[in-house]
């Protein structure tokens, strides 16, 4: 092979590499959105929106804090995997392929701020990470070429107002405003004319500026009587452009091939990109029945607008690459919690809930940056009033289902596989 068709060839893998690892940007933030936003809600699996009774409210359900008087919360949410595992099946990478994910752990925030202005109107504060986590494989896991690493942050700034109409009704509304970036990490692989095999050329980095979008929230709060509430609760989409640089470094081959790959292809120069990702809507509709004086059982249904993502183009803003459009296929999908507050004669608080929660993610979508899955938690959580200070605790164990990937989208390389992942989620939450 000739020096310029080996130069064509190296190009042609990072074409197909940079734009695999571009166009799955959008999909970390879906699967991963983080609805646990305040440890008491979480106790109850985040059937929140009917309840809607302490600051956590600006995320849950606005029009709550109508009803609430002046208060601080702040907390964190400690997310940890236990399990990420992936076994290969079909001719690629074959069925005798295993691999484990880097332990994750995060710890998304939150913090809210609720001040009556007067009788009937409430402002309120909120800051939270709704979307976020990250996925990361070992160097020499055979899917680094689709992804290593993938990161994705999201911080909300959510200033609110709430209207208490009546003394069993109120309204809220809000402004939305997404700070959020991503990292992405993949290895470009190309064909090696002197081992005749396929060579690991390259490791893609890409990082992308804090941006920003905008959106809002409103909500509805109907306390019936003392044993019954319905609550609606409604998210907008978020729009954010992207716009950061990549960079590519060159792993060695021992050969002479080494020259002709970094005469092919831009090692150590800025790759300036744009993408757009549209964050979904959500609403949310939750019903609270007081069974006994001291037990309340709470339900919601959440619908998730993702049926918006249905492709992404990637412009390669300095023509380091032309620039493509891949289809992503996600579906709308709805999750079902319910849980159940009991107060103890001594003036705490035990919650126990259960959430199922569809993925929006379709099989040809599945992949080492995002093997998301149908999924099952179960929590469990305790609420203690002090002289000053309310702490709320709770415990989450996220089993997701098993998820196997045997199709793809026309025109796109197979990387066929089964996937198993477990979390735990432990929330800490201090409110005055």
């Amino acid at each position: 092979m000739s020096r310029r068709s080996s130069q064509s060839a190296v190009r042609s893998a990072l074409v197909v590499g940079g734009v695999c690892v571009l166009m799955a940007l959008p999909a970390f933030g879906a699967g991963f959105g983080i609805f646990e936003q305040g440890s008491k809600a979480m106790g109850t699996a985040g059937a929140f929106t009917a309840q809607a009774d302490d600051p956590s409210a600006m995320f849950h359900n606005v029009a709550g804090i109508a009803f609430q008087e002046r208060g601080f919360a702040a907390g964190f949410t400690w997310i940890r995997g236990s399990e990420a595992s992936f076994q290969g099946t079909s001719s690629f990478p074959g069925p005798g392929v295993e691999a484990e994910q880097e332990t994750l752990s995060e710890f998304p925030p939150h913090a809210y701020w609720v001040q009556p202005m007067n009788d009937t109107w409430t402002f309120g504060l909120g800051i939270n990470a709704p979307f976020g986590l990250t996925t990361e494989w070992a160097e020499d896991f055979p899917g680094r070429f689709v992804s290593r690493k993938a990161a994705l942050r999201a911080i909300d700034i959510n200033p609110a107002l709430g209207w208490q109409v009546s003394d069993n009704f109120a309204i809220g509304f809000g402004a939305v405003a997404r700070f959020t970036d991503v990292e992405l990490v993949q290895h470009i692989a190309t064909f090696n004319p002197l081992t005749l095999q396929t060579s690991d050329v390259g490791v893609l980095n890409l990082k992308s500026d804090f941006e920003t979008g905008f959106g809002f929230n409103v909500g509805l709060l109907h306390r019936v009587g003392d044993f019954f509430s319905w609550g609606l609760s409604y998210r907008s989409s978020v729009d954010v452009d992207y716009a950061g640089d990549g960079e590519l470094f060159q792993r060695f081959t021992g050969t002479p091939f080494d020259a002709a790959v970094a005469a092919g292809l831009p090692f150590g120069q800025d790759l300036p990109i744009e993408a757009g990702l549209e964050f979904p809507e959500m609403a949310s509709l939750g019903f609270s029945f007081g069974l006994t004086e001291n037990l309340t059982l709470l339900t919601d249904i959440n619908w998730t607008g993702w049926s918006s993502f249905d492709e992404l183009t990637i412009d390669f803003t300095n023509d380091d690459l032309p620039d493509t459009t891949r289809e992503q296929e996600w579906e709308d999908v709805n999750n079902y919690r319910a849980g159940l507050s009991w107060k103890s004669p001594g003036g705490s608080e035990w919650r126990f809930g259960y959430v199922f929660d569809e993925t929006p993610q379709p099989e040809e979508a599945v992949s080492p940056l995002l093997p998301d899955a149908d999924r099952n938690g179960f929590t469990i959580g305790y609420g203690h009033q002090g002289n000053k200070y309310v702490v709320d605790v709770a415990v989450m164990y996220l089993d997701f289902d098993e998820r196997s990937r045997a199709r793809s989208f026309a025109g796109e390389s197979d990387f066929f596989g089964t996937y198993q992942n477990k979390a735990w989620l432990f929330g800490v939450t201090v409110s005055r």
